[in-house]
């Protein structure tokens, strides 16, 4: 079995080879490849790889490659991570929009449809290219904003599943809190990329009893304390949103909180700097633990058991992705992408049925697909209008002063990534 992963210069990466070690009677690799231009990145992250697999006795071959059709050839399935413009284009993105009295965050708002624009071209350049050299591979996005992303590559016709670590964050957490094992908790998880809400957590299966109230009865604290957000407020919702509902239900609150410390791309920045020093050590044969302070936590874990269920492995027989609702929302169109548990198997992903979704949530969900909508046309179509547009239509923005300015902005700097300005 080949594996290519496009950003395999990425300090995510070891994590990620870390868990292709341990499970590998999940997902048997024979071959693995990491692509990325960053050449110096490449040879110090392929390095410490090699080292993670050779401590664990795993006998699989890492290769590594600027040469993404060389990469892509013959693999089974392609993840990708990347990020275009790096942490510079990131800092970016969490600063300018705080000038308007927005959000800064990379995935959502003004800063995450700029991420959108710049990504979007990149990601559909590299499936085509992986299509020409392997139609029959996967394409596992995990690169954000995943949804958007996602809906890009499914319209273009690919075999493509997005994958987000936060669902499986919340299962490893409330597995810890239960004291249960991961595998005995199923998430009751509705809503699009970063904008999700666990309603239920059950036991043993879809079909098994539903805890949530007694976990937050017993430990609502601990949740709330996580996730940011009062206590009375979990207990009025009876649900555990997603840590990125803070931007919508405290915005406010946030964009005073961002204006008085540095950006998480600056933090991110230098503990990258401090990665890739210890990555080019010699010594080092194991994930450092200041990775778990990277992000992506349990990324490895969810990239394995997805893959391993669209190659026909091992994998588990319900996973949260992100795909097309068809019909699973009856209020999103069909060719909307929602993040929600489904079967996953060599066919690919299919939403299990949804109870009914409360309007208070639902009106959200709606509110933000269409804003997708707009910006995915924005990223495919270019043009100032279509980024005001897409602005104007996000919750977070939603006035034309402040659309008008952040539209300016973005395209201030983000020109050098977007063709058509």
């Amino acid at each position: 079995m080949k594996l290519t992963v496009v950003g395999g210069g990425s300090t995510y990466t070891p994590e990620l080879i870390d868990g292709f070690a341990r499970l590998r009677d999940t997902l048997p690799i024979t071959e693995l490849v990491l692509v990325d231009p960053a050449a110096d990145r490449l040879d110090l992250v392929g390095g410490l790889a090699r080292r993670i697999f050779a401590r664990q006795d795993h006998d699989g071959k890492i290769t590594t490659t600027t040469d993404l059709d060389a990469g892509v050839e013959g693999a089974d399935a392609v993840l990708l991570q990347l990020r275009v413009g790096g942490q510079a284009a990131r800092e970016q993105d969490e600063t300018w929009p705080l000038e308007c009295g927005c959000v800064g965050q990379e995935t959502t708002g003004a800063g995450g449809l700029a991420k959108a624009l710049r990504t979007v071209p990149v990601v559909l350049d590299i499936a085509e290219r992986v299509r020409r050299t392997n139609p029959d591979a996967w394409i596992i996005d995990f690169t954000n904003p995943v949804g958007i992303v996602t809906r890009a590559l499914l319209q273009a016709g690919h075999k493509a599943v997005g994958l987000c670590n936060v669902a499986i964050g919340f299962q490893r957490k409330f597995a810890r809190l239960l004291d249960v094992a991961p595998a005995d908790v199923h998430l009751d998880h509705v809503g699009l990329n970063h904008l999700t809400w666990e309603r239920a957590v059950r036991l043993g299966g879809p079909e098994g009893e539903n805890v949530l109230p007694r976990l937050l009865a017993e430990h609502g604290d601990t949740v709330a304390d996580d996730l940011r957000l009062p206590r009375p407020v979990l207990d009025r919702l009876g649900v555990v949103p997603s840590y990125y509902l803070r931007y919508f239900y405290a915005h406010d609150e946030v964009v005073r909180e961002l204006g008085t410390k540095p950006s998480r791309a600056a933090e991110v920045a230098a503990m990258e700097r401090e990665l890739l020093e210890m990555y080019g050590d010699p010594a080092l044969d194991e994930k450092p633990a200041l990775l778990a302070k990277r992000g992506g936590a349990f990324y490895s874990e969810a990239a394995v058991d997805l893959a391993a269920s669209l190659l026909g492995g091992g994998g588990s027989p319900y996973q949260v992705v992100n795909t097309y609702n068809n019909g699973t929302l009856p209020f999103l169109p069909d060719d909307a992408v929602i993040e929600t548990q489904a079967a996953v198997g060599a066919h690919g992903a299919t939403p299990l049925p949804v109870a009914p979704v409360d309007p208070l949530y639902a009106g959200l969900i709606a509110n933000v697909t269409a804003y997708e909508d707009l910006a995915l046309e924005a990223a495919l179509r270019g043009g100032r209008d279509r980024v005001f547009k897409a602005l104007l239509a996000h919750p977070l923005v939603g006035q034309y002063a402040y659309a008008d300015g952040l539209t300016d902005r973005l395209i201030a700097h983000n020109r050098e990534h977007l063709a058509w300005a």
